[in-house]
């Protein structure tokens, strides 16, 4: 049977390349990079050139890049770290769609004495700018908001947000996991104080991910223990998969085009043709806004998890919202938010490619989604059809 892989916002496959870079890592230079000796030495030259190759994808300073386990952990990091640092204010602020790994810390945070703001979104998943001034106190320790967002792609104002922010003297963190590699971004012109990055959505491995931290700001480690990192994240470093994330990196940098032209018009032309072949469907999300890879169709009086169940028979893996949340019955957060009406809420399908994804596969999903549709309707009780 053929298999299209359409989930790279869940993760993504490990890059040829990559893996071929990260294998001497597992046999003949296994070395601590903080040994003295030379075995050693050799390691850490290259860890240090991978940082380099991760700095460079975001235009920073190498120095301000450390590495973590992952994008929750450099959320978490991120979060924790700056309220260490700031004990006297009690005040968070993030959005209603944010990622399970902001947004579940930020609440579970209200249960140990911190006050939480959550910023809204209009119908098309905008951030609602105005409220971003009117919820920062002189109590606001951070401000996390994510760079783009997971299940519709919808791309935030983050610059405009984090002039803002600054105005107001609070540390403006986000979640990136999303955008780098997908979109140019520039940290050397950003108002960005904290960026997290998750390497298995970037054809890395998974088990690897990283964290911008500006020059000059204050950020308590969130794990203790010895010097690695410069004392900023303890914990010998994970060479294979820190090589691993480098060369993801470098590649990245290097297809960013395709990224955004050929990856771009695979997207516009799978979410035209499921549109014009299925009734009574929509698109979630700016259409104009977005990032280039990925969609989000409703399909009324559809549930989306059937949906998924026929795409994987025959062979299409694809998602009803975030992978982290998928496995519950609940409606997406995100649509939930932007107001999605509940005919369509349920029936959520979020496509989203990646540079490995040909004309034959969008071919092929073209071809077996709307008799799905048809089939999932003949059978619903409000007996609509595609």
């Amino acid at each position: 049977m053929k298999t299209v892989y359409a989930d790279n916002n869940a993760t993504t496959r490990v890059a040829p390349e990559v893996v071929e870079a990260m294998l001497p890592y597992f046999s003949d230079l296994y070395g601590n990079p903080s040994s003295m000796h030379l075995f050693g030495g050799q390691v850490e030259k290259q860890v240090i050139e991978a940082r380099e190759k991760v700095a460079q994808l975001i235009n920073c300073d190498p120095s301000e890049i450390i590495f973590t386990s992952c994008g929750t952990e450099s959320d978490s990091t991120a979060i924790k770290g700056t309220l260490g640092s700031y004990p006297e204010k009690k005040h968070m602020v993030t959005t209603r769609v944010e990622h399970p790994a902001v947004l579940n810390l930020c609440r579970h945070l209200t249960k140990n004495g911190y006050a939480l703001s959550e910023l809204t979104v209009d119908s098309q998943g905008n951030l609602v700018l105005d409220e971003v001034p009117e919820a920062i106190t002189d109590n606001t320790a951070i401000v996390s908001i994510m760079y783009a967002n997971n299940e519709t792609g919808v791309i935030f104002p983050i610059e405009e947000v984090g002039a803002l922010i600054k105005s107001k003297g609070a540390v403006f963190h986000t979640d990136a996991v999303q955008a780098v590699g997908k979109i140019p971004l520039d940290m050397s012109k950003s108002t960005i104080d904290l960026l997290s990055i998750s390497g298995h959505k970037l054809h890395a491995p998974k088990g690897i991910g990283a964290l911008y931290i500006r020059k000059g700001t204050k950020l308590t480690p969130f794990i203790l223990g010895g010097h690695q990192e410069k004392g900023r994240r303890a914990g010998t470093e994970n060479v294979p998969y820190i090589i691993g994330l480098g060369k993801a990196a470098e590649l990245a940098y290097k297809h960013m085009d395709d990224e955004n032209t050929r990856v771009k018009a695979l997207r516009d032309r799978l979410e035209k043709e499921i549109i014009k072949r299925c009734s009574d469907t929509r698109v979630n999300g700016d259409t104009s806004n977005r990032l280039p890879n990925t969609t989000n169709i409703s399909f009324e009086f559809v549930e989306g998890e059937s949906i998924l169940l026929l795409l994987s028979d025959q062979g299409i893996a694809a998602s009803s919202g975030s992978a982290c949340t998928s496995g519950s019955l609940e409606p997406s957060h995100v649509l939930r938010a932007m107001g999605i009406p509940f005919t369509f809420v349920h029936g959520s399908l979020r496509l989203s490619l990646s540079r490995y994804n040909t004309e034959e596969e969008i071919d092929y999903i073209i071809e077996h989604i709307p008799p799905i549709i048809t089939r999932l309707r003949e059978i619903s009780p409000f007996g609509k059809s595609a």
